[in-house]
């Protein structure tokens, strides 16, 4: 329970960096044509997230509810959520993407852990 709120945080569990073929997202627009109508999942813990052009966050993990709120900032996707009661802190993240299939977020403006989403 306490690795899947870790991996919440950033929303997903940490990884390591991988290989150099990720490329920065830092324009809002070309974020928002990757997610489009596509979930970011992880198969492991059943997470399932859509991040909707509306600025909410909508999906579920381990059968439990995934709610929050985003915005792009400076370059940076921002993001609070809300899983099933436990608040996960608003935090700013460096968005990379792996042609239109892996999406990476690392925290802290790219400075902290990173989780890797595949866009279904």
């Amino acid at each position: 329970m306490l690795r899947l709120a870790a991996m919440l945080l950033v929303l997903s569990v940490p990884v390591t960096a991988a290989a150099n073929d990720f490329e920065p997202v830092k324009e809002k627009d070309r974020f928002l044509t990757l997610v489009k109508d596509r979930t970011l999942r992880i198969g492991l813990y059943n997470l399932s997230i859509k991040v909707l052009p509306d600025g909410r966050i909508d999906g579920s993990a381990l059968g439990w509810k995934i709610t929050g709120n985003w915005s792009w900032k400076d370059g940076y996707f921002c993001r609070e959520m809300d899983w099933s009661g436990m608040p996960i802190r608003y935090n700013c993240q460096l968005v990379e993407a792996q042609g239109a299939e892996k999406l990476r977020f690392t925290v802290d403006q790219g400075q902290g852990d990173s989780a890797t989403f595949r866009l279904r």
